[in-house]
């Protein structure tokens, strides 16, 4: 099935508030071994993290409040990709203009009340080679309770037209976005009948623990172990995930293509 829109590059974003974002920063790109890129905005509240090979897919934001993680949608035309959202029952919430007066982002939220955005494609088009790599931030999981979950999951599956599969744990479904982009994304239904729609990233790991320890030796802190992850909290409080996935494919060892590939 092809969806609506065609997405051409996905980026992970991960927001924090202004006074902590020094701390957060510098946590994660010491975690993804990467270099920080001049920072950008009114404000400087705008970075990149630049990868040693491929392009790159993980910008941080400095907000004012609030703060978590999100996902930019790389398209062709994000007033044309907003309108089509808007059809399967999104909401826009603001745009920002790029140099030449045009919308280069639109902020919208899902029918589900989880907030993304579209924006503009600038070429990038080459994962990171993860052959051989240790550790890598390559997911995003989709927290959604109950009366969200479904809406959702239908709402991201037409928007993309990328299939939506489901594993052997209930509570999780995935999106099987194209080999060339470097995000997964994976949504979770939540023990909560309604409330706030949020996000968190995961990272596939060769060793868990010993991923896990490093982390805790740059600042951050164990919170619970779980049916194949662990949840950590980074040194500003955010919550993440540690995974026994394989980074170069991103599925779990000796579980096929065809099956689901984070739980």
């Amino acid at each position: 099935m092809s969806g609506v829109v065609e997405v051409k590059w996905v980026w992970l974003f991960l927001d924090t508030v202004e006074t902590d974002a020094g701390p957060s920063w510098e946590f994660w790109r010491q975690v993804t071994g990467s270099t920080l890129s001049p920072t950008r905005g009114e404000r400087s509240e705008f970075a990149t993290f630049l990868p040693s090979q491929g392009d790159p897919w993980i910008k941080v934001q400095a907000v004012q409040s609030g703060g978590g993680v999100h996902l930019d949608l790389d398209v062709d035309n994000p007033r044309l990709a907003a309108a089509e959202a808007a059809a399967l029952g999104a909401t826009e919430l603001g745009t920002i203009d790029d140099e030449t007066g045009s919308p280069g982002v639109v902020i919208m939220a899902t029918p589900g009340g989880q907030t993304f955005c579209f924006t503009t494609h600038r070429g990038e088009r080459a994962a990171q080679v993860r052959e051989g790599i240790e550790t890598i931030v390559d997911q995003v999981c989709l927290d959604l309770p109950e009366l969200s979950y479904a809406v959702d999951a239908v709402f991201w599956h037409e928007l993309t037209g990328w299939e939506l599969g489901h594993g052997s744990h209930r509570e999780f479904s995935f999106l099987r976005r194209p080999d060339h982009l470097p995000v997964r994304v994976l949504l979770q239904r939540l023990d909560e009948r309604d409330g706030l729609a949020r996000a968190h990233v995961d990272l596939a790991c060769v060793d868990r623990s010993a991923t896990r320890a490093q982390h805790e030796a740059l600042g951050a802190g164990f919170v619970a172990d779980g049916r194949g992850w662990t949840v950590m909290s980074d040194p500003v409080g955010r919550h993440y995930c540690l995974t026994d996935r394989d980074p170069a494919t991103g599925i779990r060892p000796a579980v096929t293509e065809r099956a689901e590939p984070s739980w």
